[in-house]
């Protein structure tokens, strides 16, 4: 495998305040990485940094070899790093087909006129036709088919993260970041967004993830990177993360939720292993 995205000892300051220091890591082709850390670690600073939406303070961001200093969001995107928000980001007075159309005009996979030309001749081009094709095929992969023609601020809080997903699977991205994807949706949520993921990456594209459910994170993960006061303190597989001294302090100083969260996590991976064994 070779790297798709490298973080070369990214630092972003705010004025006396360091939010990220000397981060450097890398993510390999075709791996799902998690991006973890207390509250307050820099994670989400570190996806602006990624993504364009903050310029950092020294290091650079390269993404299949180029560097992304000075690009704006929408040129990253197009180079083929999408990503999703923690809040959802859909058209809530849209329908579910039509917020996933608007991702694809957007891409620009086919020319504004097109949507003119089908209101003047009551039927769409070739190319309009192939976005709603596509479009139907999205949501179909996320499970949404059936609520296509639903207002999108109507479904359920797990579903409207499941079309801002399908929003940035509109862009056709090589890797795809992923910004507390599972946060405030149920156990049953959670699992269909996991089956999600894998099957995302069983279509070629990488996955980084910013997620708290630790569970998920040691269930999904292929490795993990951890953050502390925006400096890395671990970085490998589940099994060594969950073990590791330093990840372990720094959730300590979280609290017993934080705590609880480390002791599900070392249990579910524990299950699992029994279950295969």
């Amino acid at each position: 495998m070779s790297a798709i995205l490298s973080v070369d000892h990214v630092g972003v300051r705010f004025g006396g305040l360091v939010a990220i220091a000397d981060l450097h890591f890398d993510v390999q082709e075709g791996e799902i990485v998690s991006l973890i850390g207390p509250n307050g670690a820099g994670k989400t600073t570190a996806f602006n940094v990624m993504t364009g939406f903050l310029k950092p303070s020294q290091g650079e961001v390269r993404f299949r070899g180029t560097g992304l200093a000075g690009l704006p969001p929408h040129a990253i995107t197009r180079l083929g790093l999408a990503r999703t928000f923690q809040r959802t980001s859909v058209f809530p007075d849209d329908t579910v087909f039509d917020n996933v159309m608007i991702g694809l005009h957007r891409q620009g996979a086919a020319a504004p006129r097109a949507r003119l030309l089908d209101t003047l001749i009551g039927r769409a081009g070739a190319g309009e036709r192939r976005l709603r094709a596509r479009a139907e095929a999205l949501l179909d992969w996320v499970g949404l088919a059936g609520r296509a023609q639903e207002k999108a601020g109507a479904l359920a809080y797990g579903e409207q993260r499941l079309v801002g997903v399908a929003l940035a699977l509109a862009t056709e991205p090589a890797m795809l970041l992923l910004d507390e994807p599972v946060s405030g949706m149920n156990a049953s949520e959670t699992r269909v967004f996991v089956r999600l993921i894998r099957q995302i990456r069983e279509r070629g594209v990488t996955l980084l993830l910013v997620e708290h459910d630790m569970p998920m994170v040691m269930e999904v993960s292929d490795r993990i990177v951890v953050l502390n006061y925006g400096r890395l303190i671990a970085e490998g597989p589940p099994e060594a993360i969950r073990s590791d001294p330093a990840v372990i302090e720094a959730y300590l100083g979280q609290g017993s939720a934080a705590r609880r969260a480390i002791a599900e996590a070392q249990q579910s991976a524990e299950t699992r292993e029994a279950a295969h064994a």
